[in-house]
């Protein structure tokens, strides 16, 4: 089988947990190459067997052997390489969020259009089996009309003075970093987009970045729905949708990874309640449909234009949190 030779843009730790080892995984891609400016790039190529290394971002970009890249850089950089890697005709999977604002990701997907490259945001989450399975139960009426839901995503964060994702000047704070997971699911369970939203966030004073953001939003079919997030908080990584006749709750919603890659949804119909416990590799998942589309020139199924619809609701609700503070 083809495989998209896949080329890392940074030694970032998500890189090296979870999508480095999904391309070995995969039966459509590989990682064979490697690039990073803190001079780290040859330590993680030998602990993963990468084969090329290079010292900058752009000698990688001018690889002509390297189909796709894969960029897991601080938020404020997304946009600069996206952009340029599209020009040198490389398909882009990159972290979330897509940039720091819906005029950047318009930017970066028009680059990628322009340049005739696939563009993925890497909401990993969204290919495990455990949503296409609510979705079901949701069609099915098991639970009645759907009135509310409810997500969560939250992390302790220990020595905060020491994460990226405090620091303002690189797309720091909550909302960017796991809220919008919490927006996301929202969107892509209720399939709908939100009308009305309400936002009010905790500011740490020493960093100017949200610590923790609550939020309400009014869809336009009417279901009302609430987010929480927050680098305060115990680990958290679940939503529930709430019925006329149940509830649905999925508790491991955005990391089953941790629980060896087992999704579980749970209904609950009145105190008579069913387990469901769905088996999916999503990082690996990602990879594999990411590489396939490029394979078969076929659309990936997140596409540009839902990067910036979630990217719209990111910016309204930091908006708010101006106004609110």
């Amino acid at each position: 089988m083809p495989k998209i030779r896949f080329g890392i843009l940074s030694t970032a730790g998500i890189a090296q947990s979870a999508l480095i080892p999904a391309t070995e995984r995969a039966e459509n891609a590989e990682t064979v190459a490697i690039a990073s400016s803190s001079g780290r790039a040859g330590e993680v190529a030998a602990k993963f067997d990468i084969p090329k290394v290079y010292e900058s971002y752009e000698a990688l970009l001018d690889d002509p052997e390297i189909d796709a890249v894969y960029i897991p850089l601080p938020n404020h950089l997304h946009m600069e390489w996206v952009k340029k890697a599209a020009e040198k005709g490389k398909h882009v999977l990159s972290e979330k969020p897509a940039a720091l604002n819906v005029a950047e990701t318009k930017e970066l997907v028009n680059a990628c259009k322009t340049n005739k490259v696939k563009y993925m945001e890497a909401f990993m989450y969204q290919f495990h089996s455990q949503h296409d399975r609510v979705k079901e139960i949701i069609a099915s009426g098991e639970i009645g009309e759907v009135q509310l839901m409810r997500a969560s995503f939250s992390f302790y964060m220990d020595y905060p003075e020491e994460n990226i994702r405090m620091n303002p000047l690189m797309g720091g704070g909550c909302l960017y970093d796991i809220g919008s997971y919490c927006i996301h699911s929202i969107r892509n369970i209720l399939e709908d987009e939100p009308e009305n939203i309400f936002v009010k966030s905790e500011i740490d004073p020493n960093f100017g970045v949200d610590t923790t953001t609550l939020g309400m939003l009014e869809m336009k079919k009417g279901v009302k729905a609430m987010f929480d997030c927050s680098f305060n908080m115990p680990f958290r990584p679940q939503y529930e949708v709430v019925g006329t006749k149940g509830v649905i709750s999925v508790p491991r919603a955005y990391r089953p990874d941790k629980h060896d890659h087992e999704g579980l949804v749970i209904v609950d119909k009145e105190g008579d309640v069913r387990e469901e416990r769905i088996v999916k590799d999503q990082y690996k998942e990602e990879v594999e449909h990411f590489a396939y589309a490029i394979l078969n020139d076929t659309e990936p199924r997140y596409t540009g234009e839902d990067t910036i619809k979630n990217m719209q609701v990111i910016d309204w609700c930091y908006d708010l949190i101006k106004m609110n503070a």
